[in-house]
């Protein structure tokens, strides 16, 4: 299996092992567009992997800060009482750049910068840019494409 991420598109592909499409979700990148500078709040292009999964088992639209769920579910009260917090829910997978000098060690680390693919609230508009760097998906896809990869699955990101 392989991941591929469209910026333009504001998709993200799964591979089977034949190169053949296995599922394809819509997606939400960076508002600041694409960079791998360290505090850009922009999406990482490049190769990458999954680093690790977080959040198996955790019921859909828990609350994570710091990769530790709060204890909170998600609600349109929670959004209205904390406007201002960047949402990270249901899954995370944490990815970790694989190239040198691009995505990976010094001031352009993806996994340092804490880039993931992650769910988000259900009301977030989709195929739009508008995350802090990570890709947003839909809940209910982030708990499908979690259950599909496994740590280590190649990511690339492309413009």
């Amino acid at each position: 299996m392989r991941i591929e991420i469209s910026i333009a598109n504001q998709t993200l592909t799964l591979f089977d092992d034949f190169g053949g499409v296995k599922s394809r979700y819509i997606v939400s990148t960076a508002a600041n567009g694409v960079g791998c500078e360290k505090n850009s709040g922009c999406t990482p292009l490049g190769s990458h992997i999954i680093r690790a999964k977080i959040g198996a088992g955790a019921l859909p639209n828990t609350v994570f800060v710091g990769r530790r769920p709060t204890g909170e579910i998600c609600t349109p009260e929670l959004m209205a009482q904390f406007p201002n917090r960047d949402w990270i829910l249901t899954r995370i997978l944490w990815l970790s750049g694989t190239e040198i000098g691009k995505n990976k060690l010094g001031n352009v680390d993806t996994m340092q910068r804490y880039i993931y693919i992650h769910g988000t609230p259900d009301s977030t508009d989709m195929s739009k840019i508008g995350s802090h760097g990570c890709v947003r998906m839909r809940n209910g896809d982030i708990i499908e494409l979690f259950e599909l990869v496994e740590a280590g699955t190649s990511v690339l990101i492309l413009e």
